[in-house]
C-alpha cells in the first residue's frame, strides 16, 4: 500500500521490457562521505566538550542521528528509482512519498551520446545523453548507469536496428511466455 508501484505496472501489454536497472551505487558515494564526515565531527566535538556541557553533547548526538536518517532516506530514494527501457519507450520512476514517472518514446530519439569519466571507468558506470527531435526531454541525461556499454548497444539496436527482426523476436518471446504459462496452469 505504501510502497511505490513497480515500474513494470506502467507497461502496456504490447510492450517488451528490454532493460530494467537502478543507478549505480556510486551515485551515493558523496552522500555517504558527507554523512560519515558529519558523524565523525559530531563524535569528536562531543568527546572534546567537558561533561558539564551535557546538553550540547545531547544535541550533537541528535544531530548525528538526523544525519544517519537523512542518509538512510537517500539510500531508500536510490533503491526505489528505476529505469525501464522497453521496445517502445524509456520509463523512469522516482520518489518515496510521491511517485514521479518520466517517459520518453523511443521513436523520438535522434542521437545518443555515451560518456564515461575516469571514476566511471574505475567503478563501472557512465552517463547517457539522449537527444530527441530538438526538445529537451525529462530523460535527456541519465547519469550513473551501470554497465553503460551494454545500455548504449541495446538502445542503439532499438533505435537504429531492424524493426522487422525486433517484431519477430518479440512475437517469439510472447509465444514462449504463453506456452510456459499454459504448462504451469494445466
Amino acid at each position: 500500500m505504501f510502497a511505490p508501484r513497480d515500474p513494470d505496472e506502467y507497461l502496456l501489454d504490447t510492450e517488451r521490457r528490454v532493460i530494467r536497472i537502478r543507478r549505480h551505487w556510486s551515485c551515493l558515494a558523496w552522500d555517504m562521505f558527507e554523512a560519515i564526515a558529519l558523524i565523525a565531527i559530531c563524535v569528536m566535538v562531543s568527546y572534546i566538550l567537558p561533561p558539564s556541557l551535557w546538553v550540547v553533547q545531547n544535541i550533537l548526538w541528535y544531530l548525528a542521528l538526523l544525519v544517519v536518517l537523512r542518509f538512510a532516506y537517500q539510500v531508500i530514494e536510490w533503491w526505489v528509482e528505476r529505469l525501464v527501457v522497453t521496445d517502445k519507450r524509456f520509463i523512469m520512476t522516482t520518489g518515496v512519498w510521491t511517485t514521479k514517472v518520466l517517459m520518453m518514446p523511443i521513436t523520438k530519439v535522434t542521437d545518443l551520446t555515451y560518456e564515461r569519466s575516469f571514476w566511471g571507468r574505475m567503478l563501472g558506470y557512465g552517463t547517457m545523453v539522449v537527444e530527441s527531435a530538438g526538445q529537451i526531454q525529462a530523460l535527456n541525461r541519465i547519469e550513473y548507469l551501470p554497465r553503460p556499454e551494454e545500455f548504449y548497444d541495446t538502445i542503439s539496436a532499438l533505435v537504429f536496428g531492424d524493426k522487422a527482426k525486433q517484431a519477430e523476436r518479440f512475437s517469439m518471446i510472447k509465444a514462449q511466455r504463453a506456452a510456459r504459462g499454459k504448462r504451469m496452469v494445466g
